[in-house]
């Protein structure tokens, strides 16, 4: 008898244990008794009654799926396979469980619907220079489809675009030729520049050395204004001084006729440019005269003796 209570005692254990439910920060636990939903419980220990309830966790973190290859035709005709990642996370534990009976599965059906729908809309260039607005796109789209399913999209991201083989390597041959281009343009551009400036140095230097030597000539042209300026005023001074210490002096008309005959002199080597005559010029010419006559006489007296 003690062994079948002891036996029975086990299985209440047994039943006790397998109704309790631990539902760990990261989830909510839906509880369904007799198949109707009883309610939602957050992180924690829980009990449900063995047989009669069921506890259903969701996992509300952010997760990913991953949306295999496809292949989809662009705007211009062009084959190109596309793959992506979808990444969300559950704001209603409720809905994404009775509103949608997979949702993974849902939501790659619906991301390879939309794909197709966005990149046929695109030429091929713009397929592979967009990856931006069409990951925005596809965004847009499934988060208000999933919305109902108390699912929120928080990205898309387009893994890669591979067109086929021959357009790749028409791709490859245009990019070469476009470098090659914007490369001959660099130089081409490089050398005119090299030249202006080259020439603007030349002219700058020309305008600076022009510059110069009217500013030499200048001052070459004012130091000699200056030395005739001094050399008139000393010549003017020393004119003033000996016409004063003349008339100072009181001379009479033969002392001024022998300084007029040693002029003479000078003036007869060749090396004389000047010649000042006093106003008494006449008086001093007739003691010249006089002077003159003496000398004949005297030479003529020698000649008799």
């Amino acid at each position: 008898m003690l062994i079948f209570w002891g036996i029975i005692a086990f299985f209440i254990l047994i039943i006790a244990a397998s109704g309790i439910r631990i539902v760990r920060p990261y989830e909510r636990g839906l509880i369904e008794r007799l198949g109707k939903f009883k309610k939602e419980v957050k992180s924690g220990i829980h009990f449900i009654i063995p047989f009669f309830d069921r506890m259903i966790k969701v996992d509300m973190r952010e997760m990913v799926i991953d949306v295999p290859p496809q292949e989809v035709i662009t705007k211009d005709n062009v084959v190109v396979t596309v793959d992506a990642v979808i990444y969300y996370e559950v704001t209603d534990a409720f809905r994404v469980i009775y509103n949608v009976s997979n949702f993974q599965t849902a939501a790659v059906k619906l991301a390879q619907t939309n794909l197709r729908n966005v990149i046929g809309e695109l030429e091929l260039d713009q397929t592979l220079t967009s990856r931006e607005s069409i990951n925005a796109k596809l965004r847009e789209v499934l988060d208000e489809a999933t919305d109902k399913w108390g699912v929120k999209v928080t990205r898309v991201e387009i893994k890669k675009i591979d067109p086929p083989n021959d357009i790749m390597e028409a791709m490859s041959r245009q990019m070469k030729a476009e470098r090659t281009k914007r490369a001959a343009i660099l130089e081409a551009e490089g050398i005119k520049q090299s030249e202006i400036l080259k020439a603007e140095g030349q002219r700058q230097a020309a305008i600076l050395k022009a510059e110069g030597e009217a500013e030499a000539i200048k001052k070459v042209a004012e130091a000699r204004r200056f030395q005739f300026i001094a050399e008139a005023e000393g010549q003017a001074k020393a004119i003033i001084q000996i016409f004063n210490a003349i008339h100072e002096g009181n001379p009479s008309n033969d002392l001024l006729a022998v300084r007029y005959l040693d002029a003479l002199k000078e003036i007869a080597n060749g090396k004389a440019t000047k010649i000042f005559l006093p106003l008494e010029a006449s008086g001093i010419l007739g003691s010249i005269a006089g002077i003159s006559e003496l000398f004949k006489e005297k030479k003529d007296k020698n000649s008799e003796d």
